[in-house]
């Protein structure tokens, strides 16, 4: 049985395992296809924009072979009810789990609609209580690629928040074959030592 939980919310949003059921494959085609906003989320994202329903589909199918194999859970975020936007899709995150070095790391994109409400970092602390209190796992990273301003600063205030600390710069971390080049990355850390000893609160309610 997959370790993850299905379901879980934080203060002013809630996650749902992404898989078939759970979401409409031609609303996430339509949010993930090419476009002005797409591409400025893809640019320094380790995806390309969904040019074909079926790209949409191989996602998807995807993310739910990864959480039937214990490797990965992927999650549709959707703002609570109250927030602007309440229910539709925010975007999509994922905890990608290294069992063997007892590690996940954290991987999210956000709809341009929804930067600069301090979803990145909300998100953080729920995947983050996630991977201590739920997994039993020992540390959490998240890196960001060189050059990607925005997401350093939100990786940087939730990073502190929670107690962590910054390991350093990946030299040719990414490859981006569709761009012919391969890109840096830099790299952050909580323990689950770091997290407990922080004063930082994650108010995660999660449901099995």
């Amino acid at each position: 049985m997959t370790p993850f939980p299905e379901r879980f919310t934080a203060e002013r949003l809630r996650f749902e395992r992404l898989e078939g059921d759970a979401v409409d494959l031609f609303e996430l085609h339509d949010i993930c296809s090419p476009d002005e906003e797409t591409e400025s989320i893809t640019q320094y994202m380790p995806w390309d924009p969904h040019r074909t329903l079926d790209q949409t589909a191989e996602f998807v199918e995807w993310c739910e072979s990864g959480w039937e194999d214990g490797e990965h859970a992927a999650y549709l975020v959707r703002p609570r009810e109250g927030e602007d936007g309440a229910g539709e899709i925010a975007g999509v995150t994922r905890l990608e789990c290294d069992w063997d070095r007892r590690t996940a790391m954290l991987e999210l994109w956000l709809r341009e609609r929804f930067w600069g409400r301090g979803y990145s970092g909300e998100r953080a602390g729920a995947l983050i209580h996630v991977a201590f209190e739920e997994l039993g796992l020992d540390l959490v990273s998240v890196n960001h690629q060189d050059g990607n301003e925005l997401s350093r600063r939100a990786i940087e205030k939730y990073v502190d928040r929670f107690g962590g600390q910054y390991d350093g710069l990946l030299r040719n971390w990414g490859p981006r074959p569709a761009e012919g080049r391969v890109v840096d990355a830099h790299r952050y850390t909580i323990s689950r030592e770091q997290y407990r000893t922080s004063s930082a609160d994650a108010d995660v309610d999660v449901e099995r």
